[in-house]
């Protein structure tokens, strides 16, 4: 039986720091909906952008705008890909030090799963999840993994935009 690499503590801790949220158009659409509001609104209210990209903007203390300590993410049915796909980042997933330092910052991976099963089960996750995004897109930079796949094309391996919770 294989282990988890990665089982969430609803710890918050990925929820806060420098760097920001990047949130593609689908995720501030997706959002919108959830909340009922105009996307122009949406964005006026809860993004900053910075050139083309669009980051969720924070709080004084570095928290996610959405992030609350007493309840956790009160957009979770919603929350961008970049938050869905927490620890399975680009870097992640490539480099063994950067799987590594994430432990140290995040209680939900498992030291005790070796990189190779991290690697493997992130992909499995992102590509089950429709959380792969192909170079040139809006969204975050460490979903894009088309280099990480063994085989196949992208198209085979996991096309873009296919989350259930999004509404046409």
């Amino acid at each position: 039986m294989t282990k988890n690499a990665f089982v969430c503590q609803m710890c918050g801790s990925c929820c806060t720091g420098e760097g920001g949220i990047v949130v593609s158009r689908s995720d501030r659409e997706r959002l919108s909906r959830l909340l009922d509001i105009p996307l122009a609104v949406f964005e006026q209210r809860y993004t900053r952008r910075k050139s083309q990209t669009f980051y969720l903007t924070t709080r004084e203390d570095g928290s996610c705008v959405f992030f609350s300590p007493e309840s956790g993410c009160r957009v979770h049915s919603g929350k961008p890909d970049i938050c869905l796909a927490w620890p399975f980042f680009y870097g992640n997933l490539r480099d063994e030090v950067s799987w590594k330092m994430a432990q140290d910052y995040c209680p939900g991976i498992d030291p005790k799963v070796s990189h190779e099963d991290f690697m493997r089960q992130g992909l499995d996750y992102l590509q089950a999840h429709g959380l792969f995004h192909r170079n040139g897109g809006d969204g975050a930079n460490s979903l894009q993994i088309e280099d990480l796949l063994d085989s196949g094309t992208e198209e085979e391996n996991c096309p873009r935009n296919t989350r259930n919770d999004t509404k046409e």
